[in-house]
């Protein structure tokens, strides 16, 4: 079955880039800093470069990395970013696979790995990128639980023929057990249901503060088809609802039209049975204490002890400046 449209195009550089025989006087342009080096032999202008976000510096990156070597097949955070999917800041490395002729080593700001069987691949606007399930897999089995979940449910969001059971099978048929037992709390709870970002990593955060799990995606019924509502998390016993208000969703707005415009849609709520309708964002949740008061204030119990591990390690790797990809 045809993968779609939306993992099949190749996410395209957000700058230029320039390669040292393009310009002979590349070092020149460097040391003036018009310039800055973005891999070995692979430029940008130094101020395109400082208007991107963390993660398009790393989608840059691969696409620099791709131009020293057109023959490699992206795996890990690179394929993830050459197909559009989730990442978070800036990987430290772009990730390719090789077989067993190269040797495994960091160079350059990219991370060769060797192995004797190549990932599963796709050629996609003339690169090697490893499939949408290879990706996940590897996400899953090497990174935490919140990141893996994000990039699992948005590959299943934009594939909807795959399946959690397939990431189950590829991930017991690799040869290594590195992450096996890792990766399946990924797949037990992945779902193409959540519809961005920070509704999957709020997901996670709702389980480690120990909150009954939600509804996903509760649609009331109004007095006509536009008139419906529906949002991104319901707990029936209290009566609440939950919204993940990504920051993308409200930028280049005005705050005072954006808040009449809330509050019109929870009074709607109100009307059809909601008590309560709890707004986060990203800060929010990653930095765990203000999504736990405002789900208490609303009147949720926690019926379990809240697993403090993941809750820290989530809040040291994911709370740190811009990472909302929501």
């Amino acid at each position: 079955m045809p993968r779609p449209i939306a993992l099949q195009t190749l996410a395209s550089c957000p700058i230029d880039l320039f390669r040292r025989r393009d310009s002979p006087h590349a070092d020149r342009h460097v040391r003036a800093g018009r310039w800055v080096s973005v891999t070995y032999g692979v430029y940008a202008e130094a101020e395109a470069w400082r208007t991107l976000a963390p993660w398009e510096r790393y989608l840059v990156r691969v696409h620099a990395t791709s131009l020293r070597w057109p023959d490699a097949v992206f795996v890990r955070e690179a394929a993830a970013a050459l197909r559009g999917l989730p990442v978070f800041g800036e990987p430290t490395h772009v990730h390719v696979a090789s077989t067993p002729e190269r040797t495994s080593r960091a160079v350059s700001g990219a991370r060769i790995h060797t192995a004797r069987r190549l990932p599963e691949f796709d050629e996609i606007g003339g690169l090697l990128v490893a499939t949408p399930r290879e990706t996940v897999v590897d996400i899953a089995r090497s990174q935490h639980h919140a990141i893996g979940l994000a990039l699992a449910s948005a590959a299943m969001r934009a594939d909807p023929y795959l399946a959690a059971d397939a990431l189950r099978e590829a991930n017991a048929g690799r040869l290594s057990s590195r992450g096996r037992r890792h990766a399946l709390w990924v797949f037990d709870r992945a779902t193409g249901v959540l519809e961005s970002t920070l509704e999957a990593v709020s997901l996670a955060a709702i389980e480690w503060l120990g909150f009954p799990a939600p509804e996903l995606q509760r649609t009331f019924v109004g007095s006509g088809v536009e008139d419906d509502l529906r949002t991104d998390f319901w707990w029936k016993y209290a009566a609440t609802a939950g919204e993940a208000d990504g920051d993308k969703k409200y930028r280049d707005r005005d705050a005072v039209a954006i808040l009449a415009e809330r509050r019109a849609r929870d009074a709607r709520l109100l009307e059809r049975g909601v008590r309560a309708t709890v707004h986060w964002g990203w800060f929010d949740t990653t930095n765990v204490d203000p999504l736990r008061a405002a789900l208490l204030a609303a009147g949720l119990r926690q019926e379990r002890l809240e697993d403090v591990t993941e809750l820290r390690s989530m809040k040291r790797l994911l709370t740190p400046r811009s990472h909302d990809r929501a």
